[in-house]
């Protein structure tokens, strides 16, 4: 399944690659994520419990961040698994300064899906997958909101 976009966030660039290389900020506003632990650095521990549509179940797995070009790029690794199926995707995050109030983030990745959740079909996968980053960047906005210099 693929799975790509551009969201634009009132911010500096600085300032959301900061939230997003900070796991405390990532923990809150990722959609379902009831713990993230660092394991070593760019390395951690995850737990989901995730319920849209027929999507529903706790995943427990790894998340690593790597090749990092900061402030402009980074690629995210999740490993999850779950009794519905597992998940492994690899995805780019790119950031790009529009002003010095705005950031573009850009987001390209793809993700192999077992179980269950690969039988629901691409379809419906792709419609969760989308819920999921849409919820993402509105708790990120609103994380920005609150918090404006975070």
């Amino acid at each position: 399944m693929h799975l790509d976009g551009t969201h634009t966030l009132s911010a500096p660039l600085q300032l959301i690659w900061d939230l997003l290389q900070d796991p405390a900020i990532l923990a809150k506003v990722t959609p379902g994520v009831k713990s993230l632990e660092a394991t070593s650095p760019d390395q951690y521990d995850a737990l989901l419990q995730i319920g849209i549509g027929p999507v529903k179940g706790s995943f427990k797995g790894t998340m690593q961040v790597k090749d990092k070009q900061a402030p402009q790029q980074f690629t995210l690794v999740i490993q999850q698994n779950s009794k519905i199926g597992n998940v492994h995707a690899e995805g780019t995050i790119a950031l790009q300064s529009l002003t010095e109030t705005e950031t573009e983030v850009n987001f390209t990745g793809d993700a192999q899906l077992s179980g269950t959740m690969a039988r629901v079909g691409q379809r419906v996968m792709s419609g969760v997958a989308k819920t999921l980053v849409n919820q993402f960047f509105k708790s990120l906005e609103k994380e920005l909101e609150n918090n404006p210099a975070s």
